[in-house]
């Protein structure tokens, strides 16, 4: 089981107890956050949303904010004497998927839906039986 969620304007594959590294997130070490941009799961069978699937949360806990390795930025122009070096660390967060919930909702709307139509199937059938028992 697996989905496909939006955290920080990018998209991750994230599954139960998996760790990760994602842009810097408000809130502090060991706060529980939930993320209901979910865009595709899958759980037996795949759902994909339209532009998101409803009723699937995603809970995540912050382990720790963490700063990437840094990287070098070096401009040059031959022959000109023109040399720049610059560096960066960028802000990261480290997360862990504690739960993909919301699939026990989905079972029993699929359920439910059979029973609706084989009632509104059985409402259909008594409505043509009446009928073609007054029109003789």
């Amino acid at each position: 089981m697996f989905a496909i969620v939006e955290i920080a304007g990018l998209q991750y594959k994230v599954e139960q107890d998996q760790k990760l590294f994602v842009n810097r997130l408000k809130g502090e070490k060991g706060d529980k956050v939930s993320f209901d941009k979910v865009l595709l799961t899958v759980n037996g069978s795949t759902t994909v949303g339209a532009p998101a699937v409803s009723g699937i949360t995603v809970d995540i806990e912050i382990l720790d904010h963490v700063q990437a390795d840094k990287v070098i930025i070096f401009k040059k122009k031959r022959r000109k004497g023109y040399a720049k070096k610059n560096g960066h660390r960028q802000q990261l967060t480290q997360i862990i998927v504690t739960g993909i919930t919301g699939f026990e909702a989905e079972k029993k709307t699929k359920k439910a839906e059979p029973k609706a139509k084989k009632e509104a199937a059985a409402t259909e059938e008594a409505k043509a039986t009446n009928d073609s028992a007054t029109a003789e």
